[in-house]
Formats: C-alpha cells, structure tokens, sequence
C-alpha cells in the first residue's frame, strides 16, 4: 500500500513496537493499522531478530501515517523531537493527558509536555493557549506565558483567569 503522505514519521523501539502501536491506535479515536512487516533470515547477521517477528508497523493516528520499527536497543527516543496534540477542550486535554502519561515518567510532565511509557514526548495543547500567547497585547500574552510555565497539565479555565488579568 503506497502512502499518501510524503513525511510519515517512525519511531524506532526495541522490540516493543507491536505493544505502542496497540497503545497508541487505543488512544486515539481515529486510528487504524495499516501494513504489519515481518524479518526474514536476510540480514539475520545485522538484525539479529527471529524470522517472523514483527520487523515494522504503518499506522494512522487522526488522519497522520505513521511507521514503528522494532530496530534494537541502540537508540532511545528524547525531548528533542515531540508530538503535539491540538485539544479543543478541557476534556480533550483531560483524556489525551491522562492516557497518555500513564506509566510514563512523572518528572518529564511540565507544560503540557509529557513523556509516555516508551519515552515518546507528547506536547498536550488547546489551541487556545496558542491564540492567547500570540496575542499582540504582551501583557496578557505574557500573563498566560507566566501561568503555563506553572502548570504540568494545561489547565484551560487558568489561562483564560491570567489572559483576563
């Protein structure tokens, strides 16, 4: 199946590929599984996987292809490269937060930043936040800059108190 998109992110796990994509695909609503890959005896010597274990995974969360590739323990993922979900609500930032913190380190949680059980950054974000720091009125972009730098989950009612002043 040739993809539709010209970018299509993938994130390289250990061997726990099978286990994220099911995690994600659960999480969000709009998602489907595409194409499952599986290693064969080539290249065994540089692999070193089973022939028949799941090699890669195309998936879809919300519309955007994805790839998961069970390539080995040499890489782990960082801070440096993250996934933002836009939340139009409260409830939305309540779901996605917690369903995606679950089991994930607690002291990676600021700002809406998260990291999930696989290491995987996600930014949480209501779109909202954005309007409000890019309004050119700096005081009240800079009270709402002011209030998410304390927040770990974005509280939505907060921002809109400190934008009011």
């Amino acid at each position: 199946m040739k993809s539709i998109h010209k970018i299509t992110p993938c994130l390289w796990f250990d061997d726990q590929a099978e286990e994220a994509v099911e995690f994600y695909t659960g999480t969000f609503r709009n998602s489907k599984l595409a194409t499952v890959s599986r290693y064969g005896e080539a290249g065994h010597e540089m692999h070193r996987k089973r022939a028949g274990t799941v090699m890669t995974i195309a998936f879809e969360l919300e519309g955007q292809a994805f790839t998961a590739l069970n390539g080995g323990p040499m890489f782990k993922f960082n801070e440096a490269i993250s996934f933002q979900v836009d939340c139009e609500t409260q409830e939305e930032v309540d779901y996605y937060w917690e369903k995606l913190s679950e089991g994930g380190p607690e002291e990676a949680q600021q700002c809406g930043w998260l990291k999930d059980k696989y290491g995987v950054s996600w930014q949480i974000v209501p779109g909202l936040l954005v309007e409000m720091l890019n309004d050119p009125d700096s005081e009240k972009s800079g009270r709402v800059m002011e209030a998410m730098l304390q927040m770990k989950k974005i509280d939505i009612d907060e921002l809109k108190r400190a934008y009011a002043g």
